[in-house]
């Protein structure tokens, strides 16, 4: 089951003098303790929410903060204990470089580095040096091998601060979830599909993806049981559906066998504890059951769960990925590069045969309906973002971009007409890089997240639009 919730670790660290009874002076553990407390008591205030908890380091001595290396194992049991899923160390003057490095090491979490600016000049003196000390703890992290990531050093109530802090939360997000990533694999690939290969041991080796297959004939034997045992339900939802799209000269029969793919997902789901899925849906269930699966993927999203496209599984990541980056608030748009604009050279349509999001349905007045059984609508207009996870010869890319919507013609199917900078240049990168048209979008902007997320997992990201 992938998760959007968040227990970060709140680690403050200062440097520490030995000059009883107290140093004064430059590393005055006062201007320290002053910074943490701002500091502890403005995150927790501010960004404490349903989906974001912290754990302090009050419980150690009178400051909360580490300063002694003899206290590490003291602090390491505890965020253990406490089951944190990221670590963020809080510069509050020069810090202890060491002690930071062996908790952020034998933690092994997603780690952010980030210190406020240096205020205290009094008669000449400087008392905290935060930002000297930065550097100190980012070396000693690259020599223990722990990936992190950074905000610059700001003040604490500035919107770089607030940004970076919120961008952390997206990517440990998507870093716990795809390392943790089972993924429901329904049917298997068709003939046809070869530009879909993917290589599922090397994606457990690398990665820990776990992919569990479900037989096709298993799922036809399961489809004919609910189809047998849930009309009642199969009616209600047959009402449901023809309230909102137009279902044209579908028959009853034909829809709720198309209406019992939705109940059998919703099943896999919940057997398996996931709410990916990927699926195959061309000719395995269309020929074996009797009805196309693409109407279930579009209502099945209103409900958190997620089917993707053509036994696609870079596909089915990258959903994983752009799902994580919003923490659960956006939903996954699997639109394909499909065909270039008539009237605008810089204008591409992405398209699928109706696995959409319904809630994304452009506010046009018109009802969605049924093409050839195909969910068929416009989405809403905004900024989207666009990715693609993808293997090559045993390396791994994330591909990433933003673009904006814009008008085109109306065609069927679930759609989008998008406007980028060049598309020449576009269209040049997937045809001459590993790149397939299958694509995830989500609205919203991520980019930042993508390339951070990149970069903390050893995989190559590569622009869109450079």
């Amino acid at each position: 089951m992938l998760r959007y919730d968040l227990k970060i670790g709140l680690l403050p660290v200062r440097r520490y003098i030995k000059e009883p009874p107290k140093r004064i002076g430059i590393f005055q553990s006062d201007y320290a303790v002053e910074n943490k407390r701002e500091i502890v008591a403005y995150i927790k205030e501010k960004y404490t929410d349903g989906q974001t908890q912290f754990a302090d380091i009050d419980f150690l001595n009178e400051e909360g903060m580490l300063y002694l290396d003899g206290d590490c194992e003291k602090v390491i049991s505890y965020f253990k204990e406490q089951k944190i899923d990221a670590l963020f160390i809080i510069n509050c003057n020069f810090g202890n470089e060491n002690a930071a490095g062996i908790v952020a090491k034998n933690l092994g979490l997603p780690t952010l580095l980030w210190g406020p600016r240096d205020t205290h000049f009094e008669g000449g003196i400087r008392y905290t040096d935060t930002q000297c000390g930065l550097f100190a703890i980012s070396k000693q992290l690259r020599r223990g091998n722990v990936p992190f990531s950074y905000i610059n050093n700001c003040d604490l109530c500035s919107g770089q601060f607030d940004e970076g802090l919120r961008s952390f939360f997206s990517v440990a997000t998507m870093l716990r979830n795809f390392r943790n990533l089972r993924v429901v694999q329904v049917g298997s690939r068709i003939p046809p599909f070869r530009s879909i290969m993917y290589n599922e041991l090397e994606l457990n080796e690398r990665f820990g993806t776990e992919v569990e297959c479900v037989n096709l004939g298993d799922a036809v034997q399961e489809l004919s049981r609910i189809y047998e045992e849930k009309q009642p339900e199969l009616d209600r939802d047959l009402a449901r559906l023809k309230e909102t799209f137009d279902c044209g000269a579908l028959d009853d029969e034909y829809l709720k066998k198309m209406l019992a793919v939705v109940w059998y997902y919703r099943g896999v789901a919940e057997r398996y504890d996931c709410n990916i899925i990927s699926g195959e849906c061309w000719t395995g269930i269309t020929s074996a059951w009797g009805a196309n699966p693409c109407l279930a993927m579009c209502l099945l999203a209103a409900e958190g769960i997620y089917v993707t496209c053509e036994w696609d599984m870079h596909m089915t990541i990258t959903n994983v990925l752009l799902l994580s980056a919003s923490r659960g608030k956006g939903k996954p748009i699997q639109g394909e590069f499909t065909t270039r604009n008539p009237q605008n050279k810089n204008s591409e349509l992405l398209w699928h045969c109706g696995p959409f999001p319904l809630e994304y349905k452009a506010d046009d007045g018109k009802k969605p309906y049924l093409y050839n059984t195909k969910p068929s609508f416009r989405l809403k207009d905004g900024t989207y973002t666009l990715a693609r996870f993808q293997c090559d010869g045993g390396k791994y890319y994330l591909l990433g971009g933003k673009a904006e919507t814009c008008a085109g013609p109306e065609t069927f199917g679930t759609y989008m007409w998008v406007q980028f900078c060049d598309l020449d240049a576009v269209e040049r990168k997937l045809i001459e890089g590993p790149y397939i048209h299958h694509m995830t979008e989500i609205p919203g902007d991520y980019v930042r997240e993508l390339k951070e997320f990149a970069r903390l997992s050893g995989i190559e990201y590569d622009a869109m639009e450079e």
